[in-house]
């Protein structure tokens, strides 16, 4: 977590110091870093303890919703170098779902 507060407030001040193509870029970088940083520390207050690992893992609505920005950055990335991360990252989201909704399925039983 301190890497991405670090991160939003150096990005933050290169957005300033930088020329305008560049500075845009690094402005919306920080953007990002906040917003990471945000939802880590959410998922933290909102998730604390031994049982946290287990408790996510559950999550089917925040795995549902990891599942969705992947697909959406997979069809965003059509013909790029990195469309393979993506696609990665679209089919672990998609076991982590699954196992989210047969946990919890299970646990209603």
């Amino acid at each position: 977590m301190r890497g991405l507060g670090a991160g939003a407030v150096v990005l933050g001040i290169a957005t300033v110091l930088l020329p305008a193509q560049y500075g845009l870029t690094a402005a919306l970088l920080a953007g990002l870093c906040g917003f990471l940083l945000a939802a880590a520390l959410v998922v933290f207050f909102v998730v604390p303890g031994p049982g946290t690992v287990g408790t996510l893992l559950r999550s089917g609505s925040l795995a549902g919703a990891v599942l969705v920005v992947c697909v959406l950055l997979v069809l965003s990335t059509r013909g790029e170098s990195l469309q393979w991360l993506w696609w990665l990252g679209a089919v672990l989201a998609a076991g982590w779902t699954a196992t989210a909704l047969w946990l919890g399925r299970r646990g209603n039983v």
